[in-house]
């Protein structure tokens, strides 16, 4: 889904005209764009958790030249933890997967 298709969506689902559902959304995520920069958590109910985790300097392989050590350098990275009900519905997606319905022989 993208941004447009998400705009679409709620402009169908509430008639509000699409310029102003893209105003709104694209706001939504320049706030959150400038929680991220100052480091603070974002927080959205039922959703899930956008926080900035600092990643320390660590040594890395080149697979194409495995005996070359490559220093990778520290840096701020953003994690995304999803909420329950959202960890919830994806597994319940998993399960679907991993066990399917059985399928129903031709009619003659």
């Amino acid at each position: 889904m993208t941004k447009r298709d998400l705009v679409i969506r709620i402009s169908n689902d509430t008639g509000l005209i699409q310029q102003d559902v893209m105003a709104v959304v694209q706001k939504t995520l320049d706030y959150i764009t400038e929680a991220m920069i100052k480091g603070e958590t974002v927080e959205l109910r039922n959703f899930g958790v956008f926080e900035v985790k600092l990643r320390k300097p660590r040594v890395g392989r080149n697979p194409n030249d495995p005996g070359k050590d490559v220093q990778i350098p520290a840096r701020a990275v953003v994690k995304f933890k999803p909420g329950k009900e959202m960890r919830e519905q994806v597994l319940a997606l998993t399960q679907k997967i991993n066990n399917p319905p059985p399928a129903t022989p031709p009619a003659a």
